[in-house]
């Protein structure tokens, strides 16, 4: 008789990204880079983690919940932070042809860190795969590598996650669009995006940040995921950066009777009425 759906293991990797802290200065290296010396794990990154080990917590079925990140030695902090959340086990993509890497050479790294963590521990258990990832980075803010990724691996996609659940080997999306409040559903495996208002993500306790130190987190370098420098090659390249000049000072009206007509035509001279 074959397996149920209930008994098959599911295999869920979390995408977290190494960002500047946002409660200091952020500001642009020598190398035009954005100086990550300061970073955090990304704060948006932490719902579709959450979200996962409620999956993890409420299945019928066995669920390891593997968090991935792609960055430079620094980055490990952000998978250190999802294993003390509550991940399983971690995994680090770091090689320095990654420097800078543009959303499309993100996208191809990630799908060779997708494939081979998932390639990782799970030849026997033939798990179902679900890939979460956040719904943008507080860096780039561009929202594409979910699609991206998802376009790579061939699977599903489905953006703007609310609320998440498993009926068998499918995942149930409610989502928002533009306009309205979908429920979604597609087959494993697949690639969700999750957003902030999807649940309140969880604090390590001292008994979580001790257990996360037996855990393990696995590094590789593109040649060990089967990608080359030339694979990653950035299609944009930054060739200028400088400081956003400091704001002017503003108009301080002072009321002389005549404030409410001075403060309509200022708003109608900056087209805000």
């Amino acid at each position: 008789m074959a397996e149920s759906a209930a008994a098959t293991p599911l295999h869920i990797i979390v995408l977290v990204k190494w960002v500047p802290d946002y409660q200091l200065e952020r500001r642009i290296a020598e190398d035009r880079r954005m100086d990550r010396s300061g970073g955090v794990l990304s704060e948006l990154d932490e719902y579709p983690l959450e979200a996962a080990l409620q999956i993890r917590e409420a299945a019928e079925r066995p669920v390891r919940v593997s968090a991935l990140t792609l960055g430079p030695s620094g980055a490990s902090a952000s998978a250190k932070k999802a294993l003390q959340i509550g991940a399983d086990d971690a995994f680090h993509l770091t090689d320095d042809a990654l420097a800078g890497a543009d959303v499309a050479a993100t996208s191809v790294a990630l799908r060779g860190a997708v494939e081979q963590a998932f390639a990782t521990g799970d030849e026997e258990t033939e798990a179902v795969r679900l890939v979460l990832t956040g719904m943008a980075s507080e860096d780039g803010e561009t929202s594409a590598v979910p699609a991206q990724l998802a376009e790579r691996l061939g699977v599903a996609l489905v953006t703007n996650a609310t609320g998440i659940s498993l009926e068998g080997d499918a995942v149930v999306v409610d989502r928002i669009s533009a306009s309205e409040q979908q429920k979604v559903r597609a087959d494993l495996p697949a690639v969700v995006s999750v957003t902030d208002q999807a649940n309140d993500p969880r604090y390590p306790n001292f008994k979580a940040i001790m257990a996360a130190k037996k855990k393990t987190t696995t590094s590789w370098a593109l040649s060990e995921v089967g990608l080359t420098a030339d694979d990653v090659a950035s299609r944009t390249q930054v060739t200028a950066a400088a400081p956003r000049p400091p704001r002017e000072a503003g108009e301080v009206i002072t009321d002389e009777g005549d404030a409410g007509k001075r403060i309509v035509e200022f708003l109608a001279k900056e087209r805000v009425l």
